[in-house]
């Protein structure tokens, strides 16, 4: 049940896309084009500085937390993605442009072997509560953050598989 009711929920949030967006792309949240107000995300906790980082913006609600950006994009709901190359040492910094001020909800994956897919066994991720993922499928309110208009800043603990009490910082 574990294994596959998180692998599942973090499994379909990590869906294939490519690796870099254009200014057009609706799924491009990057902080160098576009509008909206800027998040930045500073990650600790990382198992190694191996693969790819990546934030995604969700809306607040139990419906669209966790859907697939296909089905998200067919409904016109607002989503946010970015990809980032894992520095080789130093501070952690992502950042991503909510569509709007207002609740959201982000997710942090590390995907260590770069092939766009999450591996449950391997990857790690994390949400803005940084309460310990545990066994079950991440709750919206783990994920939930507030983006004000001026921008804002959080905190995100990584969190990998440790054992048989699932998902949990190092």
């Amino acid at each position: 049940m574990f294994r596959s009711t998180l692998f599942v929920a973090l499994g379909l949030a990590a869906c294939a896309i490519p690796a870099t967006a254009s200014a057009q792309d609706w799924k491009d949240g990057s902080c160098a084009v576009g509008s909206g107000p800027r998040l930045y995300v500073t990650v600790v906790g990382l198992k190694d500085r191996s693969g790819r980082l990546k934030l995604e913006l969700y809306p607040a609600n139990e419906a669209d937390f966790l859907k697939d950006d296909r089905d998200l994009k067919a409904e016109n709901k607002p989503f946010r993605r970015v990809w980032s190359g894992t520095p080789a040492s130093g501070e952690v910094r992502l950042c991503i442009r909510a569509p709007s001020a207002g609740q959201w909800a982000v997710l942090f994956t590390h995907d260590r072997d770069g092939k766009n897919k999450f591996n449950f066994w391997q990857d790690g991720a994390g949400f803005p509560s940084n309460q310990r993922l545990g066994r079950s499928r991440p709750k919206l309110r783990q994920a939930l953050v507030n983006v004000p208009a001026s921008g804002g800043q959080i905190k995100i603990q990584a969190q990998y598989l440790k054992g048989l009490g699932g998902f949990a910082p190092l």
